[in-house]
């Protein structure tokens, strides 16, 4: 089958990448129980198949490989065990696959565990493929007219920003929330999911165009980030009270003004780090102002069926920057390694 794949561990990603026709086929009959077998329809990138690219830490991936972990397309075929209703059916996925929790005697009770998850595209060959596998229970029903390269752009990048923002922070409509680095899925997703909920939002970037397309999406308040203290700017937008919630994905660039832009009580949430995970902090900020630190990656199943639900009753829907063919598939990877999107990049199979 034609798949898009890496060829080799690099850094730059883009060189490594193939596309190819003579990939192995999928078959109904390679179906674990429980798994389905999806067409591709459109596949979308993250951030994450960068580092499928350059190779993660503490994981020993080998090439070649195939990276994505967003997608839309129609059940095939399903395993033993899964209602056969799902065939033919137009699907949503969530990459994010829950690994079940050890069970030793000795350990205490894991009341606050939070899930441990591994990911397809990432732990496993992706949905950068005509067909890929995935267990049924991470599938979400979407209708038979919706288009599907918008739809490969919703998933990943909207659940991690709903259970980032909606779930374990908390956000209640009204509050005011910066997200910094405006462009990429899970920031354009949560400024979308804030505005939903009627909250008035701030947004930072090194790009001017891409703080005029997030006033074009609803954002109050841009920030030129030019590696100024722009939390000044923040504290005088909110008239010195300071945000209820800073998503921030970028890291050690920018942690410190989000720490600096937040309310007493407000909370800082972060998806990722993609400037540095060495950040420099204001613990007294944090302990007088009572600030809560928050980490958070991807989501539930149960979060999943909700923002699929919103994402069939219109209410939200993602930003899709540029559209490709698979054979394009090095000018898609150029372009998310430059960082120049707006929104999700997609593959149209």
């Amino acid at each position: 089958m034609r798949a898009i794949v890496v060829e080799k561990q690099g850094n730059p990603v883009t060189p490594n990448i193939r596309y190819r026709t003579d990939w192995p086929d999928l078959l109904p009959s390679d179906l674990k129980p429980g798994w389905a077998l999806v067409r591709t329809l459109a596949s979308a990138f993250n951030h994450m198949d960068l580092w499928v690219g350059r190779g993660v830490p503490g994981l020993a991936l080998t090439y070649p490989r195939i990276s994505g972990c967003d997608a839309c397309g129609v059940v095939e075929a399903v395993g033993a065990g899964v209602d056969a209703a799902w065939v033919g059916r137009r699907v949503i996925v969530n990459a994010a696959v829950r690994v079940p929790d050890r069970t030793h005697p000795d350990d205490p009770p894991g009341s606050t565990l939070s899930p441990n998850y591994e990911l397809i595209g990432e732990h496993h060959n992706g949905m950068f493929a005509e067909k890929f596998a995935i267990p049924a229970a991470n599938l979400a029903a979407i209708g038979g007219d919706a288009d599907p390269a918008e739809a490969a752009a919703f998933g990943l990048c909207a659940l991690t920003a709903y259970s980032m923002v909606r779930t374990k922070a908390n956000l209640l409509p009204g509050q005011s929330v910066l997200v910094t680095g405006i462009g990429g899925g899970v920031a354009t997703s949560a400024l979308a999911i804030a505005r939903h909920l009627g909250c008035p939002v701030a947004v930072t970037s090194r790009h001017q165009w891409k703080l005029d397309r997030a006033r074009e999406l609803g954002a109050e308040c841009t920030v030129l980030d030019r590696g100024q203290d722009w939390s000044k700017e923040i504290r005088m937008w909110t008239r010195k009270r300071g945000v209820d919630l800073a998503v921030d994905s970028s890291g050690k660039a920018t942690h410190l003004n989000c720490i600096k832009s937040l309310a007493r009580g407000g909370c800082y949430a972060t998806p990722g780090c993609t400037s540095g995970p060495d950040a420099t902090t204001d613990l007294a900020r944090v302990f007088w102002n009572q600030l809560r630190l928050l980490g958070s990656t991807m989501g539930t199943n149960e979060e999943f069926q909700e923002i699929a639900a919103l994402y069939r009753a219109g209410a939200l829907r993602p930003v899709v920057d540029q559209i490709f063919s698979p054979d394009e598939c090095q000018k898609a990877y150029a372009r998310l390694e430059a960082g120049e999107q707006f929104g999700k990049i997609v593959i149209r199979w």
